[in-house]
């Protein structure tokens, strides 16, 4: 048994579970917190590592320049390796794509993606001709299960200035009961999504945007019904944290047993627990104790992810994820046989035009807008 195993053990033995904690929850004391912290290591190269029940996590901040008459940069792309652009040269990278950038048409069984949008729009288009523009605080979860494909591109479409495009894209694994479900895509618009506010004694402000999981009485959406993240002992919580220079925030304790990380990736000082984070690092902390966050003089921005883990084996191969060498080899032929449903647009690239804004075509044909 490891250090992290036993303390664990020696806090459920005496841990009340909180299935809701309040977003102002009582600070601890430092005798409290003083085991909680279970280490820290740098991000260094995307994509960041996780913990189970999360496979991938990858933050995508791409200052791209204005955009000309193919919704692509207009800018010159010589230096950069085309289809394979990850370079960031000039702050920003094509990715997969040769015209827009982005991640053209691609397969997925197994898991789930979450895209969590600070800035910028994204053009979705699937296998099952669901599609979508999304962005500005909108969060689409998408189910792969049995097996999709997907396109994901950033249309540049502003002409005249400067399209900007930050966000988070994390995978969550889906346990061997689920691993085939259906296909499943939700789209939550910016103004579903709860943003709480919390003011400290000091004067500083933390704000916590839920995407998953529930901070006092606030709840994020439903995640899709075939999801590890739809089960509530699963406890899994994804939250991006901002807060101000200087302020202080306690995050609330978890169930026993979950697992618990924190990604300090934009300010210059952190504390965590009473101790001292360097910027661009990641924080394991025992679920089960809140811990006090304070911010440096240039405030501080983080994303967590926490969950209770799958416990199950865990075979990748790109796209694939299932439990067995196997099952990914059954996965490869299916993909080759079947292609996951086709390809429904005429292009793998595809975007929605010019004049297109925020929509969610779903699988059942229904289109959506936000509110």
């Amino acid at each position: 048994m490891n250090r992290r195993e036993a303390l664990k053990l020696m806090v459920a033995a005496g841990a009340t579970v909180a299935a809701a904690c309040k977003s102002g929850v009582e600070e601890p004391s430092a005798e409290a917190q003083a085991d909680a912290f279970l280490g820290s290591e740098p991000l260094g190269t995307p994509p960041w590592k996780t913990l189970d029940p999360f496979l991938f996590c990858v933050h995508h901040d791409d200052a791209y320049p204005a955009g000309n008459e193919q919704f692509g940069p207009a800018a010159s792309l010589a230096g950069r390796e085309i289809g394979r652009d990850f370079g960031g040269k000039d702050g920003w990278s094509m990715y997969h794509g040769e015209v827009v950038p982005g991640f053209p048409r691609h397969p997925h069984r197994g898991f789930e993606t979450v895209t969590v949008v600070r800035k910028g729009l994204i053009d979705h288009a699937d296998s099952l001709g669901a599609g979508a523009r999304y962005g500005d605080g909108d969060v689409q979860w998408l189910t792969a299960g049995a097996g999709i494909n997907h396109a994901e591109m950033f249309p540049l479409l502003d002409r005249t200035a400067p399209n900007p495009v930050d966000f988070f894209q994390i995978w969550v694994n889906l346990p061997r009961a689920s691993k085939m479900a259906q296909p499943h895509f939700s789209m939550f618009w910016s103004d579903e999504v709860p943003r709480i506010v919390a003011e400290d004694a000091g004067g500083g402000s933390t704000e916590i945007t839920v995407v998953a999981g529930q901070l006092g009485d606030r709840r994020a959406p439903q995640p899709p019904p075939d999801s590890w993240a739809a089960r509530a002992e699963a406890d899994v919580a994804i939250w991006s944290i901002r807060m101000s220079p200087g302020a202080r925030w306690t995050l609330p304790a978890a169930r026993p047993g979950t697992n618990r990380r924190l990604y300090f990736f934009r300010g210059e000082g952190l504390q965590v627990a009473g101790r001292a984070v360097a910027a661009q690092h990641s924080v394991d902390l025992l679920g089960e104790r809140a811990v006090t966050l304070q911010s440096g003089a240039s405030g501080a921005e983080l994303l967590l992810l926490q969950g209770r883990p799958i416990g199950e084996p865990v075979v990748k191969y790109g796209p694939f994820v299932m439990n067995s060498q196997e099952e990914i080899r059954e996965t490869i032929a299916a993909y080759r046989q079947t292609g996951f449903g086709g390809w429904p647009w005429g292009r793998s690239d595809p975007v929605h035009g010019a004049e297109e804004g925020r929509f969610a075509r779903l699988i059942d044909g229904r289109i959506v807008r936000p509110t």
